[in-house]
């Protein structure tokens, strides 16, 4: 199943590079820690959470947003790695630099649901995404919650970016593959989205 619009780039990001996010990552928890959010509906999501930028995405019982400030802190968000904002650069076509970068970490039997990013003002930037850690199984279909899925395995250092139509394709996270990264310590998989949210 061919989908226009997604694009895969194994190994973009070097051993050493992501070593780098891993450590600006861990320095800027402590400044907006990870935390478990809950859905709309209640319930607690499997992955922790957190946000770099501008602003971040939230979820809770009062819905999907994007706010400028840490949940339980009220701190600001730290700010996106350069390194981050050059990937964005390189690798996409987008007419302005992301404004949020969320980050979600997988400890192992966390998973994603299949889902849309539609929170952001303007649906012609794409979402790009930059995998750390522990292999996911990435699970990626149509714009209808319907349409066929296939599976593609994320890797340590893979970017992958969702543009044109697939950048409302519903896709998630089945599961991760413990174990296949010594990246993180004690395991796990972090997951950074970068976003445009706010108009240009």
């Amino acid at each position: 199943m061919a989908l226009t619009g997604f694009q895969l780039f194994p190994g973009r990001v070097g051993a050493d590079s992501q070593h780098a996010l891993v450590a600006a990552v861990m320095s800027a928890q402590t400044l907006a820690p990870f935390y478990r959010p809950v859905t709309p509906g209640g319930q607690a999501m499997s992955v922790r959470m957190t946000n770099l930028g501008a602003v971040g995405w939230l979820t809770d019982k009062t819905g999907y947003r994007y706010a400028q400030a840490h949940p339980i802190t009220g701190a600001s968000w730290p700010p996106i790695p350069p390194f981050l904002l050059q990937i964005w650069a390189e690798l996409t076509d987008a007419r302005a630099p992301p404004d949020a970068c969320l980050v979600n970490f997988y400890d192992a039997g966390a998973r994603m649901g299949l889902h849309q990013d539609r929170d952001e003002a303007d649906f012609s930037f794409p979402v790009m995404s930059v995998s750390l850690g522990d292999t996911a199984i990435f699970r990626i279909g149509g714009a209808d919650r319907s349409a066929p899925t296939r599976t593609v395995r994320l890797s340590s250092g893979d970017v992958c970016v969702l543009a044109g139509r697939a950048r409302l394709a519903f896709h998630g996270v089945d599961r991760i593959l413990a174990g296949t990264s010594r990246l993180i310590p004690g395991g796990g998989r972090i997951n950074l989205t970068l976003r445009r949210a706010r108009p240009a």
